[in-house]
């Protein structure tokens, strides 16, 4: 047992403060019955008492010797009464009359009494009297009259009412334990069907579900969250399987390049010139493995949290304009243009590093994949405390179907276009998380035209003085200018 008490389960534990409670309830229903019941047995005691002394005052009446006396027959003389007990008091303190048991009773205490009934409980013999004591006339003569009626009976009534609380209430207690040990079982069985449910869903069977008989009750609802949980772990399962395997196949066809190049290169004797240029295309393959691992490796970092950010503030409209004019020479290999729209003195606090590579990567992805001679727009406004910066092409746009995922690792709505143009999948993977770390948010729209919109926003910061902003409005270029990089 002792694992038991050491880790108890839920029903034990039920039962145990279900068991402390009844009981707690028992003790006061209990002591409140025994107290209720004694009040009525003492009322019960006074009212006998009420009438004794009524009968006793029309009873008695006075001699010509100044005494006390019954009238009446033998008959009804209480001498013989040994429950009850009549005395007459003088009012200078001589017991006139006493009738009844023999028991020997307190004298009178005529200080104390009033012109009212009095009744109080004395002692005498080792047992509890109850007495009322009250003054009166008998004979014309001013007397206290003070009729007792022994306790006895009413305490042993009282101790047997007691002992069959004392004992009636463990085994009330113990018969409600295991009732309620039972009913928490029944109640908890559930519980544990949900769990050898549960236990028999692994990574292999993750497209199980656990059946929800009544939706709306708690069980049900557990089973839901549980339910939610399967399909959050089916879907990271399922993004991990994919991730992995197209992390090895990108892996792969830049080793399976070197491979072939070394091979060939040691298949037979090559004069220099073959042998670097060899070397020089092994290297570039390299290269791209190097750069593939470095982007998967910072991403994971991100996952982590283990990436602190240099945060500081900086107007969106350069930042935007930096980034732009780092891709001016793959613009011009395409005879495109950039053309912006920027409303200048937009500040954000973010890493200018991070939030760069977000809008090189999107600006990489508008130039490649527009038509040669297109134009790619850039916007940088704000509304409702948001940072906006929109950068629009004139490329074949994204199906509806793809935009949620273009973001993911490894996604490619061209996969042969994209590997021609030497893309991995991951940065819009990478421009995604640095938005994200900003607290921001992008998505991808289509265009009247055709195209592609991507839209990021992001928290304003709004603790740039007015005038500081103001600065930047008037350096000018605020509003549509157009320019070819």
């Amino acid at each position: 047992m002792k694992g038991l008490w050491d880790a108890p389960s839920i029903r034990v534990t039920l039962t145990g403060w279900y068991a402390a409670v009844l009981t707690v309830m028992m003790i006061v229903y209990a002591t409140a019955t025994f107290v209720a019941v004694r009040h009525e047995f003492l009322e019960q005691l006074d009212d006998q008492l009420h009438d004794d002394f009524e009968a006793a005052e029309e009873r008695l009446t006075g001699t010509p010797d100044g005494r006390v006396a019954w009238n009446g027959d033998r008959h009804h003389d209480p001498d013989s009464d040994d429950t009850r007990v009549y005395e007459v008091w003088s009012a200078n303190g001589e017991q006139l009359l006493r009738s009844g048991a023999a028991v020997t009773l307190p004298p009178v205490a005529f200080a104390s009494l009033g012109t009212s009934d009095r009744y109080e409980t004395v002692v005498a013999g080792g047992e509890r009297w109850r007495a009322v004591a009250a003054p009166t006339s008998i004979g014309g003569h001013a007397v206290v009259l003070r009729v007792s009626r022994s306790e006895e009976r009413l305490r042993t009534q009282l101790w047997e009412i007691l002992v069959v609380l004392a004992l009636g209430l463990p085994l009330v207690v113990v018969l409600a334990g295991i009732g309620g040990y039972l009913l928490a079982r029944r109640a908890l069985a559930p519980i544990d069907q949900l769990a050898s449910a549960a236990r028999r869903i692994t990574a292999e069977r993750l497209h199980e579900r656990l059946s929800v008989p009544n939706p709306n009750d708690e069980i049900g609802r557990l089973t839901s969250v549980i339910n939610d949980t399967f399909g959050g772990l089916e879907s990271s399962f399922d993004q991990l399987r994919r991730f992995t395997a197209d992390a090895s196949h990108e892996l792969r066809t830049p080793l399976s390049v070197v491979r072939s190049l070394g091979e060939a290169a040691v298949a037979e004797r090559r004069n220099a010139v073959d042998y670097e240029e060899a070397i020089g295309s092994m290297l570039e393959e390299v290269d791209r493995m190097t750069n593939l691992i470095d982007t998967l490796l910072r991403l994971s970092r991100g996952d982590a949290g283990t990436i602190r950010l240099s945060r500081e503030q900086l107007d969106l409209g350069q930042l935007a304009r930096e980034a732009a004019s780092s891709l001016g020479i793959l613009a011009e290999e395409r005879n495109q243009r950039l053309t912006f729209d920027i409303t200048d003195g937009v500040m954000v606090s973010v890493d200018r590093l991070v939030l760069r590579e977000a809008i090189v990567n999107i600006l990489d992805n508008a130039i490649k994949y527009g038509p040669t001679g297109s134009t790619v727009a850039i916007h940088v406004g704000s509304s409702h405390q948001q940072a906006l910066l929109a950068i629009r092409d004139e490329g074949p746009g994204i199906p509806a179907e793809h935009r949620e995922r273009i973001f993911h690792r490894f996604f490619r709505v061209d996969e042969a276009r994209s590997r021609d143009h030497g893309g991995a999948g991951l940065g819009l993977a990478i421009a995604k998380w640095a938005v994200d770390i900003h607290g921001g948010e992008i998505r991808v729209e289509q265009t009247s035209t055709g195209g592609s919109e991507f839209r990021i926003l992001l928290p304003l910061d709004v603790s740039v003085p007015t005038e500081f902003k103001a600065a930047f409005a008037e350096r000018g270029r605020t509003g549509a200018t157009a320019s070819k990089l």
